[in-house]
């Protein structure tokens, strides 16, 4: 799936970089991407103490990073990011609480379901079985769907649960975003202004935006430094499976076998979105060794006590932002990641970020993914069945988005997984139009100049 982005990339995923630069921009992805957020949001559905949510704050930093660095540099190698998913959060806090809860042997039973659906995406892998269902389900069309879903998908995160519902005050989070985001924007301006500067402003601007986001919130006094000069300076992940034990359930397996299958949805759409923004069509052995990686990452995570670790959307956008998709940067993002599993006052500094912070920089990111998913579909000959493709599943992942949690409470355990992940769901009803739908001679779609 090609498109005609290579123009608009400073550093291509194969380009020599040198090592501070990449070091410090790897660190920008790592700022950029908000993955603190889910296993904060698993612990106090769970109700962990301190210890226990720290425990899973660290776990999940270094997973992220070894995964990062194995689908970089040895299975997908792209450069790819992982990071936890918000999918299973309820259904594991779920599997944990009826086995028993945090002092039974919920956790366990949760890392051995999490570890035999990882075993299962190995699998699809191994035999090449996942190549041959992406060949004939997932043509560029039903690709760049896809895409478009996933940053249309992401909108509303970025504004709601970081801007207008966020902690705090909603005036103050309104301008603090904005001040955010019009950093960013001005970073963006001046590279594109001034060629001489243009490599630093670009590939730096989403760093500069949070970093005058971090001073302005501080001087707003909404910048909890308390928390980060409690934190002690290093510590080693407690909280792995050598704490928590391993249990095996049909019904928790079962379960997660299908929150798997969800995932892995996700992650093809993140995949595509990545393969566009580096004009790179991702081959048949990329896909295989991709669901691998994706597969170890996730059995990485499970040993270290926490959800998986999957490809995050949000590093196609910051790509867009700064025009760098070096695989080097990624290597940084991933060693990085796996610093904050040890170095507990760091980890405690970024989760110390105000919310409104990050969803200044992410409400623009979100944007750049989908604006790429719709390039892919401007650049192919399409009919009118293909507008209906295109179509459902864009109203789709807004139905989904904006559909009233108490309708997804009331709906059956399996069907709530579905209506959680809009971009499953909008991947699922692209598959589908695209295989039923008639299909007819494509003629190039062209506006005629008045």
């Amino acid at each position: 799936m090609e498109n005609n982005n290579k123009s608009s990339l400073l550093v291509g995923p194969d380009d020599k970089i040198g090592m501070g630069e990449a070091g410090f921009l790897g660190l920008q992805h790592v700022l950029a991407m908000d993955i603190y957020v889910p296993p904060i949001i698993l612990a106090s559905m769970m109700a962990m103490g301190l210890g226990d949510q720290m425990g899973l704050l660290q776990s999940t930093f270094l997973a992220a990073g070894i995964g990062t660095i194995l689908q970089t540099f040895v299975f997908m190698k792209m450069p790819v990011s992982q990071g936890p998913s918000f999918v299973p959060l309820g259904a594991a806090a779920g599997v944990v609480l009826a086995s028993g809860g945090l002092k039974g042997n919920g956790m366990g039973t949760l890392i051995g379901a999490l570890l035999v659906g990882s075993i299962i995406l190995v699998i699809l892998g191994a035999t090449g079985i996942f190549q041959k269902i992406i060949n004939r389900l997932v043509p560029a069309l039903v690709g760049g769907t896809i895409i478009t879903c996933v940053g249309l998908s992401l909108i509303p995160t970025a504004l709601n649960s970081n801007i207008f519902n966020a902690p705090g005050k909603i005036d103050n989070n309104i301008i603090l975003a904005s001040i955010t985001a019009l950093t960013l924007l001005v970073s963006v301006g001046i590279s594109l202004k001034f060629p001489k500067v243009r490599r630093f402003f670009r590939t730096s601007s989403i760093i500069l935006a949070l970093g005058v986001g971090t001073i302005v919130s501080t001087m707003m006094g909404l910048f909890n430094w308390k928390e980060v000069n409690d934190a002690a300076w290093f510590g080693l992940p407690q909280r792995t499976v050598l704490h928590w034990g391993i249990n095996f359930s049909p019904s928790a397996i079962i379960t997660f076998i299908i929150i798997y299958a969800v995932i892995t949805t996700e992650t093809t759409g993140t995949w595509f979105a990545m393969g566009a923004v580096t004009n790179h069509e991702i081959t048949n052995k990329q896909w295989n060794h991709g669901i691998i990686g994706e597969g170890l990452s996730c059995m990485i995570a499970a040993l270290l006590g926490t959800t998986p670790v999957t490809g995050y959307s949000t590093n196609a956008g910051v790509i867009s932002i700064t025009g760098v998709a070096s695989k080097r940067v990624f290597l940084f993002a991933g060693i990085w990641f796996s610093i904050l599993g040890f170095f507990s006052k760091l980890s405690a500094f970024l989760a110390a970020i105000p919310a409104p912070v990050i969803g200044g920089v992410f409400a623009i990111i979100t944007v750049t993914i989908m604006l790429n998913g719709l390039n892919v579909i401007r650049g192919l000959e399409t009919t009118d069945r293909d507008l209906y493709i295109i179509g459902i599943p864009i109203v789709l992942t807004l139905a989904l988005v904006l559909l009233p949690a108490n309708v997804t409470k009331n709906a059956p355990q399996i069907l709530q997984y579905l209506l959680g992940s809009p971009i499953a769901m909008a991947a699922i009803a692209a598959i589908i139009l695209n295989l039923v739908m008639p299909k007819t001679k494509a003629t190039k779609n062209k506006v005629k100049a008045a």
